[in-house]
């Protein structure tokens, strides 16, 4: 699919963004693994939470779709049941990482793989401490990506340090750590995101947290709840700075999920000088909510580096554009883990914006924009397949000079799947 976008005067209007992603697959992870029944409202119908509802399914989990509700009735720990056939993750990275954890501690046979992006993807950094732990894993290429086949049971509790900051090997290996006995600890050289430690917790689990150590006791008995799921910062971000870079808008974003450790777009936004205003904060489900109102502002370059980056790794494409759009230099380093997203999207950030005029310098672990030297040229693009490239150019194009065409634009249905919808119904023209 094509979908051409419009240069705008301005965006006016309230944004109801998805639920959050992360929050959506760990939801019914845990809710398979609950005693009772767990309702799950605001669920993000994406593909990639589709993925974890059908690979659960597979594991002999119900999970219906009641009114635009998911609802899991889990039955425990041993509930879970051998699949018949090979477990399909999709494009999910998250669905095939952290069912790895849950599938180390079942003791049957498994394999999980998926579609040709994501076994292009990295997986030894999970299989390697769920070794450690006793379940066998054998996966392509010397264990380093997916299809992976899977014997679990047995697990001991472990100490893992990871060598790098990531949500997806912490929960994995916190998962696998329920069905050990005694205390699994992860320690990160940052702390990432932290869904998957509210969550356990919310669900009756036994967790601690002191600052980049977490820790789970293995065998608790996780009771069925209800989860309302908050708004997808990832996907709201998009929005926050299609509304801080067109002059005259004044948007309206509504139940944003603002976890202190997912928020960092917020504040790199705020200190490129965009209008950004926080209301109505509350909590939902242990998470932190919030209504976000964002103007046109006057934006400015910035350097995003070092302990923020794991909070925001997500949002950077979206940053990216910002950047493009602000005054001066932007400079975005210690960002590797970009290249091993749907695509690298270091190298498709580069290509984007360079093709639209920007003077970006791709490097190793980032890139450096000079921003405010040149308008923005409509041209016809590729997203490569991956949703928050398709969602970035989207935006980029809002401020560009002519029509921006967006090749393969159907991938935003992995997060977002009315999102140019949404989009058109803001813009001014």
């Amino acid at each position: 699919m094509e979908v051409a976008i419009k240069p705008v005067c301005t965006l006016r209007g309230d944004v109801q963004v998805p639920g959050d992603k992360s929050m959506s697959h760990r939801a019914v992870m845990l809710g398979a693994l609950a005693d009772g029944e767990t309702e799950i409202e605001n669920f993000l119908f994406g593909e990639d939470c589709q993925s974890t509802i059908h690979v659960v399914q597979s594991l002999g989990v119900e999970v219906h779709i009641e009114k635009g509700r998911v609802v899991v009735r889990g039955g425990g720990f041993n509930a879970l049941r051998e699949p018949e056939d090979v477990l399909d993750a999709g494009n999910s990275g998250t669905t095939i990482r952290l069912m790895a954890g849950i599938l180390s501690g079942c003791p049957f046979f498994s394999v999980l793989t998926g579609d040709t992006s994501l076994r292009s993807r990295p997986m030894q950094r999970v299989i390697k401490p769920l070794a450690a732990m006793g379940a066998r894993i054998t996966a392509r290429s010397g264990n380093a990506y997916a299809p992976m086949a899977i014997t679990g049971g047995g697990l001991c509790a472990i100490t893992y340090r990871s060598p790098v900051a990531s949500a997806q090997v912490k929960s994995a290996v916190l998962l696998a750590g329920l069905f050990a006995d005694g205390q699994t600890t992860v320690i990160e050289p940052v702390r990432s995101r932290d869904h998957t430690e509210r969550l356990l917790s919310y669900f009756g689990a036994r967790v601690e947290v002191e600052d980049k150590q977490v820790s789970v006791w293995g065998r608790p008995k996780l009771r069925g709840c209800k989860v309302v799921v908050p708004g997808d910062i990832s996907s709201a971000v998009f929005f926050l700075v299609a509304g801080a870079a067109v002059p005259g808008a004044d948007l309206l974003v509504r139940n944003v999920g603002i976890n202190p450790t997912r928020a960092g777009a917020l504040e790199v936004l705020m200190e490129m000088g965009a209008d950004i205003y926080i209301i109505n904060e509350r909590q939902v489900s242990g998470e932190p909510v919030a209504d976000i109102r964002v103007r046109g502002s006057r934006l400015k370059g910035t350097t995003i580096s070092g302990a923020i980056i794991p909070y925001l790794i997500d949002e950077l494409p979206a940053l990216a554009v910002a950047a493009s759009m602000a005054e001066g230099v932007t400079v975005v380093r210690d960002a590797a883990e970009l290249r091993f997203k749907e695509t690298d999207r270091i190298t498709a950030i580069v290509k984007l914006l360079s093709h639209m005029g920007v003077d970006i310098t791709e490097q190793e672990d980032g890139f450096v924009i000079r921003g405010g030297r040149h308008a923005l040229q409509g041209v016809e693009c590729d997203s490569y397949g991956d949703h928050r490239m398709a969602m970035a150019a989207a935006v980029a194009g809002l401020k560009a000079r002519g029509i921006t065409k967006i090749k393969s634009a159907e991938c935003v249905k992995i997060s977002f799947p009315a999102f140019f919808d949404t989009l058109n119904s803001l813009s001014v023209q």
